[in-house]
């Protein structure tokens, strides 16, 4: 109000309108994992948050691709030709070919952490990781939480009990995990599964989603495997290898220290052997896990259809086959187990492709939280309504803030309503907001400076299973 005390004409300007919600972000995954390089100028990213919005950016700030060293070997069988085998590293960085898949699958924005470069030969370990997860509690933007090469290491099954807590805590975010491959020849996938569902926990739960199987993806092609990958394994000797008529042979029969790259690069161009080897090199390091194709086809549904459209029945792109094929009596198990930790299923289907293939939290007993689009869109209304409702903190606690509070949820939810997010024919059918004196509050929150507020919201499932049913009627005619 003006201090009228010179004789003049004073304006008041008042608000017409109140305050608006303005929507949180849905689907801005944190990456954790070991990077080429963690370097904005000179100024070391290693365990910071980093915000990147493209594959361009990633390399900018985390460099590109590891190169693996295969060993190779001859081997001699009596009576036969000699044979190729190829030794894959124990240790493999994939970090780089899923974020590929990341931004391959409608992925854009995100948050990178840096645990470790390829330099230092180490694994990723679950200290690092945990770092890294206490870093990304200051970004409030994030709100999935992807560690891919958590399945390469023993300790997965700590770190994807620590994305839960983290996730449980924060209240804001939602981890997607990887069922981990097989550690022996003659595991089957129902010991693989129930050794997951135990190693995860029973806390937190609904914070988080597991997929299944492993993906033979696209991401690298003959040109990305090169000649450096390679190495030979020591005492190796090419006699008899080739045709003795081959213009390799000059080359065979020399030591491989004196005859150098030239018979290194001869041989691999010529030698139809090696040309296999490179294939099975490529289809090892393009067999990923699932968790971060997941991750940009959450982004991609948040971004065209909304975050309350269940993340299902959607193609994966960039991916070639499964790891393996589940049948529908196979996925009966894997999405309703006795004890709710549900895994959903990556599908085959003829004439359509790959496809995700089901909608659950690893809560499945749950009637809350059963589903991933219900969780998140919770999160999404919760996030969305806090940060608008900080404008009041301090306002007097009377009827005039209650009013302004009511109208302004009252606003956003319509507005998520008429886009399809909350169920019902109109909109006090699908939510409704509910402040005041005797309603919400008693007299003792006045005096302690407590405002509360209760918000009810349908909010919409997936139709999971559809049933058609089919009768004869009488002729009529």
């Amino acid at each position: 109000m003006p201090s009228m005390k010179t004789p003049s004409v004073y304006i008041v300007e008042k608000n017409a309108f109140p305050n608006s919600v303005v929507e949180a972000p849905t689907a801005i995954p944190a990456f954790i994992g070991i990077t080429e390089t963690a370097l904005n100028g000179t100024e070391s990213l290693s365990g910071k948050p980093w915000k990147i919005t493209s594959l361009t950016e990633y390399h900018k700030y985390f460099g590109g691709a590891p190169a693996p060293r295969f060993e190779l070997s001859i081997v001699r069988k009596e009576g036969t030709t000699p044979t190729l085998e190829m030794k894959v590293p124990e240790l493999l960085h994939t970090f780089y070919y899923n974020l590929r898949m990341f931004f391959a699958n409608g992925g854009s924005t995100c948050y990178i952490v840096s645990v470790g470069t390829y330099s230092e030969h180490k694994p990723l370990s679950k200290d690092a990781v945990e770092k890294a997860i206490t870093a990304l509690r200051k970004e409030v933007e994030v709100t999935l939480l992807v560690v891919p090469e958590a399945v390469n290491v023993p300790e997965c099954k700590d770190i994807q009990q620590a994305m839960l807590m983290h996730c449980g805590i924060m209240q804001n975010r939602f981890a997607i995990l990887d069922v981990p491959q097989q550690k022996a020849a003659n595991e089957t996938m129902d010991m693989l599964i129930t050794r997951f569902r135990e190693e995860v926990g029973s806390n937190n739960l609904s914070y988080g989603a597991a997929y299944y199987p492993w993906l033979n993806t696209s991401i690298l092609a003959d040109s990305d495997i090169t000649d450096e990958m390679f190495a030979w394994g020591e005492n190796t000797t090419f006699d008899g290898v080739f045709d003795a008529g081959s213009q390799l042979l000059t080359y065979a029969n020399a030591n491989i220290a004196s005859a150098g790259k030239e018979f290194h690069n001869a041989m691999m161009q010529n030698w139809e052997v090696y040309h296999l080897t490179v294939k099975k090199a490529k289809e090892q390091l393009n067999l990923l896990p699932p968790s971060a194709a997941i991750a940009g086809l959450y982004s991609m549904v948040d971004n065209s259809r909304g975050v309350w459209k269940a993340p299902a029945n959607y193609s994966l792109t960039s991916v070639n086959s499964l790891a393996e094929i589940i049948s529908n009596e196979q996925q009966e198990e894997l999405n309703m187990p006795m004890n709710g930790k549900a895994v959903n299923a990556i599908r085959s289907f003829t004439g359509d492709g790959i496809k995700v293939w089901g909608a659950r939290t690893l809560d499945g007993n749950s009637q809350d939280w059963r589903y991933v689009n219900v969780r998140r869109t919770l999160i999404f209304l919760e996030e969305s309504v806090k940060n608008a409702a900080r404008a009041y903190v301090f306002e007097p606690n009377d009827a005039s803030t209650w009013l302004n509070m009511k109208c302004m949820i009252e606003n956003f939810l319509t507005s998520v309503w008429k886009r399809g997010g909350l169920a019902g024919s109109v909109p006090e059918d699908a939510f409704s907001v509910h402040v005041g004196l005797g309603e919400t509050m008693t007299p003792e929150d006045i005096l302690n400076g407590i405002l509360r507020i209760t918000v009810l919201v349908a909010v919409v499932r997936p139709a999971e299973f559809i049933e058609i049913t089919f009768q004869q009627q009488q002729q009529r005619s």
